[in-house]
């Protein structure tokens, strides 16, 4: 390289004769793509995929990257300074089997800071090559929230720059029909697209655009709900210099993702045309009803985290790939899946049992993936909602099929409880392992508070008054719960087996197979 690796960025002079080539020449095509978010995700998923689509010669065009914050001018100006150029590591597990795999990303052509560079960022707005329109700012970033237009002045919302800049292009076209963009919102929010096109159409009327505008937005753009699905962990800062060693070069934007990815979109498959993934080998779909795919990503692998999570904390394990390499622990989590979870909703879900026993497959090695240290305490964050978003409809369905109560489902349920025994101290809401350590709750302090008062004096009456407590406010899980019959005595039962399993994990499992 002729200058040490301390000193050398990745630059488009550090790639090979051939790749800087490929690489400058992608920086000459026309800008189709326009994408909104600098972040880990989407330079891990959907900028990947495009390069594969252009690796075999499915796509001929660039993306153009502009931040949804100010906050995000940072990463931006990384990204100029080294050729919009990024190093992606894919690594994990792939049919049992560790693999890696490295290489540079240069789909990227034009850096646009739509705070400093406004009329840069509409510009590309009013391109006829323009085809598509990508964004992940975060579920918190599709919110309507009030402004005032100031012509010249940045719009600080992302919904509100895209009604702005469709705007702009609906007048820049004379609203010609065939000028309308591909949308595509990854924000991990159910019906996305509905949700955005909603906001650019409140935010049009605000500002008093025209009703044929408007028609135009609704007719000729279509705003697609998906459902995305791979684990990016981002920029390895424990192994980064480890990996600049080996790579030869510098990159502060290095990024590593696990080797699965998913992709549902809701749309005809004629969209290919435009976004040609699965021509190009990706595991993306174009499908009619996204509920069933939303449904089994939320119960299965969101609900298998949930389920896993207070039980696994409570008992002394700290990451995912410990649960699952735990003797008893990985065996109950896979039989609550496969038992409870996924015959719980037979009544729901358009999928055969054989495509979600698949599935589930493939969470159990992404969750065992050596290279990922998935904290637990992470996934603990806002349990209480997550539980009743992601596991109670499983318990209801499956009483409702004439089945029972699921014991593997209760057990959890009782470990939730029991996380969540709870009491307020100066320094915020604390609970207290099996094994007598302290850890803190982080939820929300209404529904924290309503538990610390229910379980504060719960040593002067009988747990199953305790639990009935609980499981009885609506506030906590919206109706009371005690209306489903056994399912009290059941959690009070396990309640008590954890007191009495304390540090012994193995022996409270063992004892309910």
């Amino acid at each position: 390289m002729g200058m040490d690796v301390a000193e050398q960025r990745l630059k488009l002079s550090c790639l090979q004769s051939t790749d800087r080539q490929g690489a400058e020449e992608i920086r000459r095509m026309p800008v189709k793509i326009l994408q909104i978010g600098e972040g880990n995700f989407l330079r891990g998923f959907f900028d990947w995929m495009i390069n594969e689509c252009r690796k075999q010669g499915n796509f001929e065009g660039s993306v153009a990257i502009s931040q949804p914050r100010s906050s995000g001018s940072s990463k931006l100006e990384t990204l100029k300074t080294q050729d919009g150029l990024y190093t992606l590591i894919i690594r994990g597990l792939e049919q049992g089997k560790a693999v890696e795999k490295l290489e540079i990303i240069p789909v990227l052509s034009r850096m646009i800071d739509p705070y400093q560079e406004w009329v840069d960022f509409l510009s590309i707005g009013q391109s006829p090559e323009l085809e598509i329109i990508v964004s992940n700012t975060t579920e918190a970033g599709l919110i309507y929230r009030p402004e005032v237009l100031v012509d010249g002045t940045p719009i600080e919302s992302y919904p509100g720059k895209l009604a702005y800049l469709l705007h702009k292009r609906f007048t820049a076209f004379a609203g010609d029909p065939v000028k309308g963009l591909l949308i595509l919102p990854l924000e991990l929010l159910e019906r996305g697209g509905d949700e955005l096109k909603r906001c650019v159409l409140q935010y049009s009327q605000d500002w008093g655009f025209s009703t044929a505008f408007m028609e135009w937005v609704e007719r000729d753009n279509r705003f697609l709900n998906s459902l995305v699905d791979r684990i990016v962990t981002g920029y390895p800062a424990s192994e980064a210099e480890a990996w600049f060693a080996k790579l030869g070069y510098r990159d502060e934007l290095l990024n590593v993702a696990e080797p699965y990815h998913f992709w549902a979109i809701e749309g005809e498959v004629e969209l290919e045309q435009q976004l040609p993934l699965q021509k190009s080998g990706l595991n993306v779909h174009w499908v009619q009803d996204l509920r069933p795919y939303h449904q089994r990503k939320v119960r299965i692998l969101n609900g298998a985290h949930t389920l896993m999570t207070p039980l696994a904390l409570l008992h002394g394990l700290s990451h995912v790939r410990e649960v699952m390499e735990h003797a008893e622990f990985g065996v109950y989590v896979a039989a609550a899946v496969e038992q409870e979870i996924i015959p719980s909703m037979s009544r729901t879900t358009s999928m055969e049992p054989s495509e979600l026993l698949l599935y589930a497959d493939s969470v159990y090695e992404r969750f065992s993936n050596p290279f990922i240290q998935h904290n637990l305490a992470d996934i603990a964050l806002n349990s209480l909602v997550k539980f009743k978003v992601r596991l109670l409809p499983s318990i209801v369905a499956y009483v409702e099929l004439g089945c029972g109560l699921p014991e593997r489902l209760i057990q959890g349920f009782a470990g939730l409880l029991r996380y969540y025994k709870v009491q307020e101290t100066t320094t915020g809401f604390q609970g207290i392992t099996l094994l007598g350590e302290q850890y803190p709750l982080r939820d929300d302090p209404a529904l924290l508070s309503i538990l610390a008062g229910i379980w504060y004096g719960a040593e002067d009456r009988a747990l199953v008054d305790t639990t009935a407590m609980i499981l009885d406010n609506q506030d906590l899980w919206g109706s009371s719960l005690c209306r489903i019959e056994g399912l009290l005595e059941a959690i009070t039962y396990y309640l008590e087996e954890l007191e009495g399993s304390s540090s012994e994990a193995v022996d409270f499992f063992a004892r309910k197979k």
